[in-house]
């Protein structure tokens, strides 16, 4: 048997912030990063619960990867603050960072904590899901942290934050938006839900990114955009991810390469990996379940070709398509990182993303040796 809810309340379109005039709470311990504490960004939210009578304090030190260490120290402010509810204002690292902190915080003092997050860029879908990814510095891994616990109270989308996002984080976000999408979709635990879902994530993406990308402007594509990395986020709740966040966080870790950015790297290899499908393929009776769904995407992006070795080839020089339009790197070497260093750490990240959490719903069970073939062919 399966289940599929929606636990977070969902506050989007126009003046969506004015959601915070309707709060109730006595205290709240509202976290950020601290280009986002200097920005015009924190008074749209600090000047509405003026507005609405709340006490409030700001928490600002979150860093990219949130690291262990960043993560106590939230802790311990929180439980000095004692608030009644943590809003978390930023990208996928601060709404992270505050799943992370209210966490631990309510584990240490029981004390029931609401959660709202509102997001600042177009990609992690955080707002909606009981992920959070911290980093072990010393280790140099990622580790996806899951519970129900950590859903969001509320998320709130107003396109007005993103405005100001500049192209390359837009780009790199976006196709997070889209890996999310395309990982649910095909995820062994993928359902009906979900996948609807993921669908209309994927749909948005073909249409709105490149416009999103190209113009700061273009306020329906923003819309839009936004509106797709929290529909992706809900999809991938549900069905989970697959061996290319495996791969993206073992070697954003490794390498400190912008998550989005690995994702869009790994993609098209991973998408070949899992179809059994390259440019020296031919065709054949059968192929594995994820060939069809790999086919709906390329659909739904308008690239469906000839037959299934064409439509995923299509899909694949889409994705790099995207990726060149974009500047986002095609390989790991244009991420400026030395070959002799990254090839010494190949079979440590593959090992690192075969135990990643999210490989276990890959459609296709891979082996040490085919990441490592991953990891080599991304390289170059």
């Amino acid at each position: 048997m399966k289940s599929f809810d929606i636990r977070t309340k969902i506050f989007f379109g126009d003046n969506a912030l004015d959601r915070i005039l309707e709060l109730h709470y006595k205290k709240i311990m509202v976290i950020t990063d601290p280009f986002i504490a200097k920005s015009p960004l924190l008074p749209q939210v600090t000047e509405r619960l003026q507005q609405a009578y709340i006490d409030f304090s700001i928490f600002s030190d979150v860093v990219p990867d949130p690291p262990l260490d960043k993560i106590s120290a939230g802790v311990k402010k929180l439980l000095e603050l004692d608030p009644d509810c943590v809003i978390a204002l930023g990208g996928g690292s601060a709404i992270d960072s505050a799943k992370a902190i209210r966490e631990f915080a309510v584990r240490a003092n029981g004390k029931d904590i609401a959660l709202i997050a509102i997001p600042t860029t177009s990609g992690t879908g955080s707002e909606v899901t009981s992920f959070s990814v911290v980093t072990d510095t010393e280790k140099n891994m990622k580790y996806p942290l899951v519970s129900e616990s950590m859903l969001p109270t509320e998320a709130i989308l107003d396109a007005e934050l993103v405005k100001t996002v500049p192209a390359s984080v837009t780009a790199d976000t976006g196709m997070d938006v889209l890996t999310h999408a395309i990982e649910a979709y095909v995820s062994v635990n993928n359902n009906e839900f979900s996948a609807a879902l993921a669908e209309k994530a994927i749909e948005i993406c073909g249409t709105f990114l490149l416009r999103s990308y190209l113009d700061n402007n273009d306020t329906h594509a923003r819309k839009k955009m936004h509106v797709a990395s929290c529909l992706a986020g809900l999809a991938f709740n549900s069905a989970s991810l697959g061996l290319n966040h495996g791969i993206a966080h073992a070697v954003g870790a490794r390498f400190h390469i912008p998550h989005g950015r690995a994702n869009a790297i790994v993609l098209p290899h991973v998408i070949e990996f899992n179809s059994g499908i390259n440019k020296h393929s031919k065709s054949r009776k059968d192929y594995p379940k994820c060939v069809e769904k790999y086919c709906n995407i390329a659909k739904l992006l308008g690239v469906n070709n000839f037959n299934e070795i064409t439509t995923i080839r299509a899909l694949v020089g889409w994705i790099h398509f995207m990726n060149e339009e974009m500047s986002i790197p095609l390989s790991i070497s244009q991420c400026g990182v030395e070959r002799k260093e990254y090839m010494n750490a190949v079979e440590q990240m593959a090992e690192k993303a075969i135990a990643d959490a999210c490989t276990a719903t890959n459609p296709r069970v891979p082996s040490k040796a085919d990441v490592c073939l991953i990891l080599e062919h991304m390289y170059d």
